[in-house]
């Protein structure tokens, strides 16, 4: 069929909780990762009525687009359940499922294409936005409905296998952290402070831009920032090289955990200025990736007190030592 209007196949949806039929339990959130989450709304004497219902085979996206860091909340129904979706939402389904798959169309919104295109489509002043009619506006290439039905089922035995993939890594994770935390019972201990220094080589020349950027998250990763970047000169950002680590000094409001990183790829970010990062200097005393593990374990003596002074830190070494 070749490139179409979306807007040929899909139709809005009015439908309200005016009744209250559904409660807090049914309320949900969408995400800028395209899927439908726990709502982080606190609904304590809110009224549920002007909620949209969230049918079975529904979509659901939040027109405001200017701070979700350039991402669209997007969010489709693959359950048997009806969810409640603030009144702010614009639900909608395909109308004509003979010549568009709803799941080949999830599967277009999940491109980073999309999210590229709904940025760049957003109008508004205080707040852009992705509104109806430029969801209508999409030109989408439309196959044959046999080979659209192809393309899903690939694209589901792939997710199937990237969730075995991620299942053995969480297993192989805790065989990993118990071994560790063997280690540190059984193995002398040395300070790290004397196999790390600081890195504090800024972004003077402005050699990495926007795109370079990160934040750094408790789950112990490098993210896309989700600061406000317009107008942010990026001179005084920190430069974290591969196998470089950062973390954010500030635990006060992160229930209790640290955020912090290990680069383990081979491109250069750059983060806040605000951040403290650091590398091994002895790598052949203490690999990287090593000091990783210790300090993402979940039993690890790392704590916010501890890590600011690094060298009071306390690490295994016994199985890295050379000599």
């Amino acid at each position: 069929m070749g490139l179409v209007k979306l807007g040929k196949f899909i139709e809005p949806s009015d439908l309200r909780n005016s009744d209250g039929i559904y409660g807090e339990t049914s309320v949900v959130g969408l995400s800028t990762a395209k899927q439908i989450i726990t709502t982080k709304a606190d609904l304590d004497g809110v009224s549920l009525t002007s909620y949209k219902l969230l049918p079975p085979h529904h979509f659901a996206y939040v027109p405001d687009t200017s701070r979700r860091g350039d991402k669209m909340s997007l969010g489709y129904n693959t359950t048997e359940q009806t969810f409640l979706v603030s009144s702010i939402s614009v639900v909608f389904r395909v109308s004509d499922t003979e010549s568009l798959n709803s799941d080949y169309l999830y599967m277009y919104f999940n491109r980073p294409e999309f999210d590229r295109y709904a940025r760049f489509n957003s109008w508004g002043s205080a707040r852009e936005a992705f509104s109806w009619d430029d969801m209508c506006d999409i030109e989408i290439d439309l196959p044959p409905h046999p080979v659209q039905q192809k393309y899903v089922d690939v694209y589901n035995a792939m997710l199937a296998n990237q969730r075995a993939y991620e299942s053995g890594l969480e297993d192989l994770k805790l065989t990993c952290d118990a071994y560790i935390e063997r280690l540190r019972r059984e193995i002398p201990h040395t300070v790290i402070g004397e196999f790390i220094e600081p890195c504090e080589e800024k972004n003077t020349a402005l050699v990495y831009d926007i795109d370079s950027v990160k934040g750094v998250s408790i789950e112990k990763r490098f993210i896309e920032t989700k600061a406000d970047m317009g107008g942010v000169s990026l001179k005084p950002y920190l430069l974290v090289e591969p196998d470089a680590f950062a973390f954010v000094t500030v635990t006060s409001r992160n229930g209790e955990k640290i955020s912090l990183a290990h680069n383990s790829s081979d491109e250069t970010y750059i983060c806040s200025s605000s951040y403290v990062v650091f590398r091994v200097r002895k790598k052949e005393k203490l690999i990287p990736s090593y000091l990783r593990i210790f300090l993402t374990a979940p039993s690890s003596i790392v704590t916010p007190a501890s890590i600011r002074g690094a060298a009071r830190g306390r690490l295994s070494v016994g199985t890295i030592c050379a000599g």
